[in-house]
């Protein structure tokens, strides 16, 4: 009952007070401590208003009288006075109670959340690691950048719906590329005007629910923003290791464009077959995450595990993608035929492969960045809130 008396701090004297009726400290065997009249007094007169406010009484066993009449801090030096010898050195012992759920982020059982190793539990929407001035710059940035993103993309596949049979493989993977960031950039703009709506679950103060991210699949709309978001994104990076493919296939054994155009179907099935594999996949294992700073849902911003498998399959479609460019590059330089042909055509390689490669690097080090150091980040959190939330403080 005096939870909220706790929490907005009516008196700096009623934690220590129920702490050491309640939780006295240890002293000699057989000999219990209790705390001071002065202050039981002291904590009951600061707190009256607001127990008359919340309809609490102060309880019997609670009575003033029934303690000593003293008035010296708590515990006091004789309390922890022990028989045995003065020269023995004292024992410290600490415990790591590790990461205890506080109410405030608790959520429902059925709901299968999880945070920090711990069931039933969900991050806070607002942002851990950022702060407030920080997150709307990041909000605005994002924003800006996927207007530019969508604009780029969306004018290259309006160009191509205006003359199709100019777009012929090798470099038709391009539009589909396109397309692919396209979606992506929608997605991160929606985002952006949603800003947490989709991402973090409303709280509830009735029950003492603070606003959460949102997990799993039991939001729709957050769900349907993964599903396309996931599933673009994947797409992406396997027509980036296609369009090197037909590359590799016009510069080295000489394929023509109608053979490449062959082989279409296969590219289509695997383009389009692997992500919606890898999409499937990731909505039966429930791993769908809200990014309070983007608005949009995604994968691996919160489960550790996940963010490492995510970050394999980008490292492995950008290591297919740079292996197929270095055989072209190797062998180009070998023909003397057509060499100015050959050099424009390298031209247009290396401007794409800077425009993809340096961006897709700058974040496959952004997370290997993270999950390096995605613990410490953790547990400096707990550390800062720890007492905010009134649960166990990380053991240091």
């Amino acid at each position: 009952p005096f939870h909220p008396m706790v929490n907005l701090q009516c008196s700096s004297e009623l934690r220590m007070f129920l702490c050491a009726l309640y939780t006295p400290v240890c002293t000699e065997y057989g000999r219990m401590t209790l705390p001071c009249r002065r202050l039981c007094q002291r904590a009951k007169r600061d707190c009256y208003k607001l127990m008359d406010m919340f309809g609490v009484t102060w309880p019997e066993e609670m009575d003033c009288n029934r303690f000593p009449d003293c008035d010296e801090p708590y515990p006091r030096p004789v309390d922890l006075l022990s028989s045995s010898d003065s020269t023995e050195l004292p024992i410290s012992v600490q415990r790591d109670y590790g990461f205890w759920c506080p109410r405030e982020l608790k959520i429902d059982p059925d709901l299968g959340y999880t945070f920090l190793g711990v069931r039933d539990c969900s991050p806070p929407c607002s942002n851990m690691y950022f702060q407030r001035d920080e997150l709307v710059f990041a909000r605005y940035f994002i924003g800006v950048v996927s207007i530019v993103c969508l604009s780029a993309t969306l004018f290259t596949f309006l160009t191509f719906l205006i003359d199709v049979s100019r777009f012929r493989y090798p470099e038709r993977p391009i539009i589909f590329y396109a397309v692919c960031y396209m979606m992506v950039s929608l997605v991160f703009f929606l985002g952006f005007l949603l800003e947490d709506r989709v991402a973090c679950n409303a709280a509830s103060p009735g029950r003492f629910r603070a606003s959460t991210v949102t997990q799993g699949s039991h939001n729709k709309v957050c769900t349907l923003l993964f599903m396309v978001l996931y599933f673009f994104t994947m797409a992406g990076s396997v027509w980036w290791v296609i369009l090197t493919i037909t590359w590799f296939l016009a510069a080295v054994p000489k394929w023509g464009s109608e053979a490449i155009e062959k082989k279409a179907l296969l590219f289509h099935a695997c383009a389009w077959g692997l992500p919606g594999c890898l999409t499937v996949t990731l909505l039966a294992m429930n791993k769908i995450e809200g990014d309070s700073v983007s608005g949009v849902c995604f994968v691996g911003l919160y489960d550790r595990t996940a963010l490492r498998w995510f970050l394999l399959v980008g490292v492995a479609l950008l290591l297919a993608g740079i292996l197929a460019l270095n055989r072209v590059r190797m062998e180009i330089p070998l023909e003397k035929e057509n060499q100015d042909k050959l050099v424009k055509f390298m031209i247009r390689i290396g401007v794409f492969s800077v425009l993809y490669l340096v961006p897709l690097l700058t974040v496959i080090a952004c997370y290997l960045y993270e999950n390096s150091y995605r613990t410490v980040w953790e547990t400096t959190w707990v550390q800062e809130r720890c007492r905010e939330y009134h649960i166990p403080c990380p053991y240091q």
